[in-house]
């Protein structure tokens, strides 16, 4: 049998799957966008017909234009996986308000969004006029239309890595991807990520801890340019005792539930510091797990603030 490294990339619209896309085909995957999932099946098995030297990675994207097919698609994974391929599923996804921005620049219909008529004239009230109820229909139409298309996704997003865009900047984007894919996927794959609180929390994480109890070094004139990637910075906070203590409690509670993560078939674990701005006090606390915990397998590092700089 002939085993597929194959890439099932999926998420809601507008969150950045064309740039997800076109970094899986820079890292030399076959690209198919909008299969229908009934011919998944059909298109790995005539990728496995191919001779080995040409047999290629297979990257393909399914999302919601597609939503009376998707109850096949994940019958269809499950299989893969059975057979021995490896299927990675990664959901793109970001906060309804960065949706609506998304595509209101775009100037581009939701792929399930329908016409919304503006209110007749007689229905405002005296302190609204017929304009401002016209110009906030088509909006709330969006909005109802995201809240339908997260409903319809829901499934997929549960078995899949999913990866916040909310903040994300397009080149961004592609190096997160590039990570995923390039991760040995037998094994748990842990991600530490720094955010800022001020920007929310990430909608990708599966654990999230503040860190914001620190002594800050934003307040000390020489440090405050600097991140908790600097020496500077981690000399002062590696000198106060509640940073050890408080990194050695995460690292102790990951260390008790890894393992049952790992027996629940979870392929990738993404674990969350934040703190005022993200820049310090949540860079260095990553900085110092993933050193701690590279030893296990696969881990990542990621400072969202700091790599859309």
């Amino acid at each position: 049998m002939n085993h597929l490294d194959i890439v099932l990339l999926t998420g809601i619209s507008g969150s950045g799957k064309s740039v997800a896309l076109n970094a899986l085909e820079d890292a030399g995957y076959f690209c198919v966008d909008n299969l229908p999932p009934e011919l998944l099946r059909g298109m790995i098995h005539l990728e496995q017909q191919r001779d080995e030297a040409l047999r290629r990675k297979v990257a393909v994207s399914v999302d919601v234009r597609s939503a009376h097919s998707l109850p096949h698609l994940m019958p269809v994974l499950a299989e893969l996986n059975q057979e021995g391929h490896t299927v990675r599923s990664v959901f793109l996804d970001a906060s309804t308000d960065a949706l609506v921005r998304r595509f209101s620049e775009t100037r581009r219909p939701h792929p399930l969004q329908q016409s919304v008529k503006p209110p007749k004239p007689e229905q405002t009230t005296p302190k609204r006029r017929a304009s401002d109820l016209a110009s906030d229909a088509p909006e709330q139409a969006l909005i109802d239309t995201i809240n339908l298309e997260r409903e319809l996704l829901s499934p997929l997003r549960e078995v899949s890595t999913v990866i916040d865009t909310s903040l994300l900047r397009p080149a961004q984007l592609r190096t997160w991807i590039r990570n995923i894919v390039q991760a040995t996927a037998s094994r748990l794959t842990l991600v530490f990520e720094s955010f800022a609180y001020k920007h929310g929390v990430p909608m990708d994480a599966d654990f999230v801890f503040d860190v914001r109890m620190l002594p800050n070094p934003f307040y000390l004139k020489e440090l405050k340019p600097l991140t908790g990637r600097d020496q500077a910075v981690a000399d002062y906070l590696a000198a106060q005792p509640e940073s050890a203590e408080l990194i050695a409690q995460i690292e102790a509670f990951l260390l008790r539930w890894l393992p049952a993560l790992e027996g629940d078939q979870r392929s990738y674990v993404t674990v969350a510091l934040g703190c005022t701005g993200g820049q310090h006090r949540s860079v260095y606390c990553v900085e110092q797990l993933v050193k701690r915990f590279a030893p296990r397998g696969v881990v990542l590092a990621r400072h969202r603030e700091q790599d859309a700089k």
